[in-house]
């Protein structure tokens, strides 16, 4: 399956995903499925970078962003009930469009953050608290990679379908001010 279309599905899975747990297996698909496509653009840059004598900056971003999707679904943790076999991301063939891909990463990424700010917030336990908090952590950062690997690549990072930047590094945090204002809880449940 090539990485654009699988990466659209892996959105559409985690924006129909309803349960707190449905949401993390998506997530965690979706930090795999960054992965996956991180690995083969750092393969297919690196053939790029050879054939032309180019640097290997975006080779280096994209390694970057792999090792980082890994630390992500590391964060979120494997569903302990989702077969070896149920892993999207082993069902990458090809990597069409690079930039496209990455574009469409960053925004699957920004979802996995939302949603599992969502999650934390209603969240009963301790550990699916604090694995929201750390997966929320873990997919921003590669978020940052995903935008520095399309700078490397000579790319604005502007994709059509995000929303306007919001003031601040975190708009999940504003979110999360706004939510504490009005009385919801933002700190973790009591253990």
């Amino acid at each position: 399956m090539d990485a654009l279309r699988l990466i659209k599905a892996t959105r559409h899975a985690l924006v129909e995903a309803r349960s707190a747990s449905d949401v993390t297996v998506e997530a965690w698909q979706a930090c795999r499925v960054t992965e996956a496509v991180a690995q083969t653009a750092a393969l297919a840059l690196t053939q790029r970078a050879l054939e032309s004598g180019t640097g290997c900056g975006p080779v280096e971003v994209a390694r970057a962003l792999a090792e980082a999707g890994a630390h992500a679904a590391e964060c979120v943790g494997r569903p302990p009930d989702e077969p070896l076999t149920g892993d999207r991301a082993a069902r990458l063939t090809e990597l069409a469009d690079p930039l496209a891909a990455v574009r469409e990463l960053r925004v699957l990424l920004r979802e996995v953050c939302q949603s599992l700010l969502v999650v934390a917030l209603g969240a009963e336990e301790q550990s699916l608290y604090w694995c929201c908090v750390d997966g929320v952590d873990a997919a921003f950062e590669a978020r940052e990679l995903a935008t520095e690997l399309m700078r490397a690549l000579g790319a604005a990072p502007g994709e059509p379908s995000e929303p306007e930047a919001q003031p601040g590094p975190w708009p999940e945090a504003a979110a999360g001010e706004a939510l504490a204002r009005v009385g919801i809880r933002v700190d973790p449940p009591p253990s």
